[in-house]
């Protein structure tokens, strides 16, 4: 009996520590049968490149960033920013935030209906990213593969793309980066955590000194 209830406080105990994390990876895939690997630099895309999601503010774009940065720094690569594999960002946001769409009605495919940042609905929700997703992956909108989970409040999205090409190479998004129940985001800390997760199952591992 004793041996019983051991392990039954042992699963709690586990449950507990497993379950205590604020994020979760939402999806984490290749596509285009691309080889991260073989891209030895990157760039991480800039408000320059488009414009932030609503409630994102530039401390919390440049939080995200250095988060992206230090992941890939420790994965072998270089960040230049002529660099061919562009790192975008994206936000899952309320629709009735939006404004003035950044891409023209007639730049957009036709289906499904749309928000800004070339993003299509769901529940009320849509993905915003900083470079329009709509300019590199027009397939997405046909593509079978809905996943769901990212039209969620607060999940933070990252693209890698070959920009030259307008090719999507890799995408994995996590929830949640804002604070539950809360509009805020997550300090420094918390971001950092988050980024830590979206790269979880990123298919180039870490170096041998960050493990």
């Amino acid at each position: 009996m004793k041996k019983f209830l051991g392990l039954i406080a042992l699963v709690a105990a586990l449950s507990s520590l497993t379950g205590c994390s604020p994020y979760s990876l939402v999806n984490s895939e290749t596509y285009n049968n691309a080889d991260l690997a073989a891209y030895r630099t990157f760039h991480i895309v800039t408000p320059a490149d488009g414009q932030l999601p609503p409630t994102m503010t530039m401390v919390t774009y440049y939080n995200i960033a250095a988060a992206i940065r230090e992941q890939m720094v420790e994965r072998g690569f270089t960040e230049d920013p002529n660099s061919p594999l562009l790192v975008n960002i994206g936000l899952t946001v309320k629709k009735e935030i939006a404004t003035e769409p950044l891409i023209p009605p007639t730049a957009m495919p036709p289906q499904p209906p749309f928000g800004p940042w070339g993003a299509p609905f769901y529940n009320g929700m849509y993905p915003a990213f900083v470079y329009p997703r709509a300019y590199y992956w027009p397939s997405y909108y046909s593509n079978a593969q809905v996943i769901t989970g990212i039209y969620r409040e607060g999940v933070l999205t990252m693209d890698m793309v070959n920009i030259q090409q307008k090719v999507p190479l890799y995408s994995s998004s996590v929830a949640t980066i804002l604070d539950d129940g809360d509009t805020q985001f997550r300090n420094l800390k918390g971001i950092t955590e988050a980024v830590k997760v979206l790269f979880s199952k990123f298919p180039v591992p870490l170096l041998p000194q960050y493990k």
